[in-house]
């Protein structure tokens, strides 16, 4: 199956760019599903029609679906929803509210996420798009098997185990003063199991040949800064961007001077885009004279977007995440694209290393080359950070 997932910030067009692509590989004879992870769907309104949580056929080898984080909770959590909503409730929650409480932050991207692994695993479709939330959004369900990995490793199974054992000793006298039973073993084996299942997600995730992520940015100033900050937290993960959408280009043909100032920086924006995101190939779509709405729109929009070409393609290919040899040792190179070097943060602590930019961080689990050996300085060049280890 080929994985692509559209991402950018809110409002940018990623939808209609989703929405065309899905309609170009079901052209092209592919079994496609475009999915919307968006907590604010938009996906419906865009081939303007109804789509549920279940996938609904739009037109020959095309379907959509609009993730319903509710129904997928029930469907996969429900065992732990209603757990969670016993405590509160012992707790004096009220029922509405204990039920509201029992959804934790972080859940729809997480489902999202269970959702996009049981596509996969089940091999019903050729290819999967990925309507996603907007880009902060997005990178958090793209970061969630790398920081899984680290809380169940470090917290969760040792806290396991230490419950299990002590269960039976403790839950005669916890029981009658909270109110609540202690979790069994069945209980707390089903979040390891989503683990395994988001790890395994992991691996898809940066395998290139599969999974691409496609970045949809306008000409301004404010959404190109925020589209090269995730171009570089999306290779701080090893996960692929293989197209950049510049999308709502005001056409040549406008001469009214009301646009003079917008056309006039939307050439200076749009070179940017070339210039920032190379090697990248960029594509340019124009600014519709009306709403991008109904298959006669996204019909028109595909042909402006694809021609010819076939999108489950893989447009561009780049390892950004390499181990060499030296005489001395070895070298950890991270390709991170327009990111200051006083804005990176490095620490190892045993087989881990941490690589921090602003607020979003990664703990590297190190190959056991690397492990065993001390970090000895850093240095970026040409958007390569370089991380010298000797013994």
């Amino acid at each position: 199956m080929r994985l692509i997932l559209m991402t950018g910030k809110g409002g940018v067009g990623k939808t209609s760019m989703a929405a065309a692509t899905g309609l170009r590989c079901a052209e092209l004879g592919y079994k496609t599903l475009v999915l919307s992870t968006d907590p604010a769907h938009s996906l419906a309104d865009s081939f303007d029609i109804e789509l549920g949580h279940q996938p609904k056929k739009i037109c020959d080898n095309l379907w959509g679906a609009e993730l319903d984080v509710l129904q997928e909770l029930e469907e996969n959590w429900g065992t732990v929803k209603r757990y969670i909503t016993e405590v509160l409730k012992a707790r004096g929650v009220d029922g509405v509210q204990a039920e509201e409480l029992a959804i934790l932050p972080g859940m729809d991207e997480i489902f999202g996420l269970v959702r996009v692994f049981r596509h996969h695993k089940e091999g019903c479709y050729d290819v999967l798009i990925i309507d996603s939330a907007p880009t902060g959004t997005a990178l958090r369900l793209l970061s969630i098997p790398e920081v899984a990995g680290w809380y169940m490793r470090r917290l969760y199974k040792p806290l396991e185990n230490v419950a299990i054992y002590l269960r039976p000793l403790v839950e005669p006298i916890f029981r009658p003063i909270a109110g609540f039973s202690l979790p069994d073993k069945a209980m707390m084996d089903m979040p390891y199991e989503f683990y395994e299942n988001i790890n395994e997600l992991g691996k898809i995730l940066i395998d290139h040949t599969v999974t691409s992520v496609r970045l949809v940015t306008n000409p301004e100033k404010m959404v190109i800064k925020e589209s090269l900050r995730a171009y570089a937290y999306l290779g701080l993960y090893n996960i692929s961007v293989d197209l950049v959408i510049s999308n709502r280009i005001i056409p040549s043909e406008v001469h009214d001077p009301y646009f003079h100032f917008w056309k006039e920086n939307q050439k200076i924006y749009r070179q940017e885009i070339i210039d920032n995101f190379r090697p990248l190939p960029v594509k340019e779509v124009p600014l519709y004279t009306r709403e991008i709405c109904g298959m006669e729109a996204i019909e028109k929009l595909k042909e402006l977007l694809y021609g010819d070409e076939d999108p489950a393609k893989v447009y561009y290919d780049q390892n950004t995440f390499k181990i060499s040899q030296t005489k001395s040792g070895f070298d950890l190179e991270l390709y991170l694209p327009g990111i200051p070097k006083d804005q990176i943060g490095l620490s190892k602590s045993g087989d881990e290393l941490t690589i921090s930019i602003g607020n979003h961080r990664r703990n590297m689990v190190l190959p056991q080359v690397l492990a065993t050996l001390k970090t000895k300085g850093a240095e970026l060049a040409n958007d390569y950070l370089l991380i010298k280890f000797e013994e």
